[in-house]
Parts: C-alpha cells; sequence; structure tokens
C-alpha cells in the first residue's frame, strides 16, 4: 500500500508542476491576445511588436511541462517504476512546488508587465525592445524556480 501512495503523491507532484504553470500561461497569453487583437484593429503593422510580449508569459507553461518531464523521468514512473516510497514521494511534490507556485505567479505578473509594454508600444512603436526587456526580468524569476526544482528532483535518491 505505501509504495502506491509513493507513486500517488509523485503523479501529484508532476500534474502540479506541470498544470499551475500552464493554466498561468494559458490565461494570461489568452488576455494578451485579446489586447493586441484591439491595438492591430488600428495598427495591424503592430503584429510582430505585439506578438513577442504576448508570447513571453507562454514560457512558464513550457517549464511546467519540462518540469513534469523531470519528475517522471527521474522517479522511473515513464518507464513504468510504481515502487516508490512514501518520502520519496515527499521529496518529488516538494520539488515541484518552486515551479508549480512561481510559474502560477510569474506567468500573472510577466503578463501584467507585458500588457504595460503593449500599451508602451502602441505610443511609442521604437520602444519594444525596451517593452520586452522590462517583460523578460520577471523571467528571470521562473527559470530560476525551474532550476530550484531540477536540482531538487535530482537530488531524490532512486
Amino acid at each position: 500500500m505505501v509504495p502506491i501512495l509513493g507513486s500517488l503523491l509523485v503523479y501529484l507532484a508532476g500534474a502540479l508542476a506541470v498544470i499551475l504553470p500552464g493554466y498561468g500561461s494559458a490565461k494570461v497569453v489568452g488576455k494578451l491576445g485579446q489586447i493586441a487583437s484591439g491595438i492591430m484593429s488600428e495598427d495591424p503593422s503592430m503584429f510582430g511588436k505585439l506578438l513577442i510580449l504576448q508570447a513571453l508569459p507562454g514560457t512558464q507553461g513550457i517549464y511546467g511541462l519540462l518540469g513534469w518531464f523531470m519528475i517522471m523521468n527521474h522517479s522511473g514512473m515513464l518507464a513504468g517504476n510504481v515502487n516508490i516510497s512514501l518520502q520519496q514521494g515527499f521529496l518529488f511534490l516538494l520539488a515541484s512546488l518552486p515551479v508549480a507556485l512561481i510559474g502560477l505567479l510569474s506567468a500573472f505578473h510577466q503578463g501584467n508587465v507585458a500588457e504595460g509594454g503593449m500599451a508602451l508600444v502602441t505610443k511609442h512603436g521604437h520602444t519594444s525592445g525596451n517593452a520586452i526587456v522590462l517583460a523578460v526580468m520577471v523571467e528571470t524569476y521562473a527559470i530560476l524556480a525551474l532550476l530550484a526544482s531540477i536540482l531538487g528532483v535530482l537530488s531524490i535518491a532512486m
């Protein structure tokens, strides 16, 4: 019975790692797409500059998927290993939290910065590089959270 609980915790860890950042990315990319569509209804030439700002918060979903893969691969679940102890299961769950929670939160915060960047680019088209750099600053923390989760996962003895 205990190995089953360990395996369930690994599945929960993987699910959190992929669902939370994926949800944040999807919600924010959708919102920014609506804003960009409104701006382009007035000036279709803004597409390229707005697309980059819209796409940036989507990376958290990619990081979450990478976190899921690292959890499932290192635990052996992708190869069918179901003999995971309760302690290992909890460790995988803890290791998933940085990418899951920071991925979710940073997607929303990066979306806010990107939305402001869209307003900036609308008024001053030549500032798109500045707007992108501002949004990428938030990305740094999503990358650090992914790194923390990867290091946490790799430190679990199997």
